[in-house]
């Protein structure tokens, strides 16, 4: 990327949205409405096709955020051009909650991509998430994916358990073998490294027992 790139063009765009790239020496891009992340999980890709000519595919995802709040989702190429295995490769993502978010449940959230009319159907339509990645090589077709993971509307009230310490199905355990990606559990008496904000990264606040889960949320 060109150093005099000022984060206009859509290649550009797709890259900063998703938090690849960052501008030169700190400073801020110009036009760029910020921020954007990818969505914690895709929990479906279909690839439909109109039947009139020139004939069209759309490609349709859904998935699921950490919470309430996340708005403007879209489908972004993660490279432009041919790819080397034909497979189409999107990341879904979405402008993030503007303050930070009480855990009451993942949240469905939904995202078209057309492809242009008369263009050849790739061989594949890979879509990534933040915690997971969905191929789609039959098209059009469908696949779907079931997501298990945590997601902290229950948490209050229960134990922490650290990996290796709960079997599965423990009642009144939160464990963290069924936490998201990028979880973080705030001790009693320790302190919290940085200030990054993460919309993707659920919080699990211990009580003075250092045990027992007083709150949670999503950055």
């Amino acid at each position: 990327m060109s150093l005099l790139d000022n984060g206009s063009t859509p290649r550009t765009r797709s890259l900063i949205s998703a938090g690849e790239v960052s501008p030169p020496d700190g400073e801020p891009w110009m036009g760029l409405v910020l921020p954007a992340a990818p969505v914690l999980f895709i929990t479906s890709v279909e690839v439909i096709q109109t039947t009139l000519e020139p004939r069209q595919a759309i490609i349709k995802v859904r998935g699921l955020t950490g919470s309430r709040g996340w708005s403007g989702p879209q489908l972004v190429p993660l490279f432009q051009g041919d790819t080397p295995d034909g497979i189409l490769d999107l990341q879904f993502i979405a402008q993030t909650p503007d303050q930070t978010q009480k855990a009451e449940g993942f949240v469905p959230i939904y995202a078209i991509f057309p492809l242009e009319p008369g263009d050849k159907l790739p061989k594949g339509i890979r879509v990534r998430g933040v915690d997971n990645v969905m191929l789609l090589t039959q098209l059009p077709g469908t696949i779907e994916a079931t997501i298990n993971e945590e997601d902290g509307s229950k948490a209050v009230g229960k134990t922490w358990a650290e990996k290796g310490t709960a079997a599965a199905g423990t009642d009144n355990v939160v464990r963290e073998e069924d936490m998201p990606r990028n979880f973080r559990i705030i001790p009693p008496k320790k302190g919290v490294a940085g200030i990054t904000h993460n919309m993707n990264r659920l919080n699990l606040v211990l009580g003075e027992d250092g045990q027992t889960i007083v709150w949670a949320f999503w950055e």
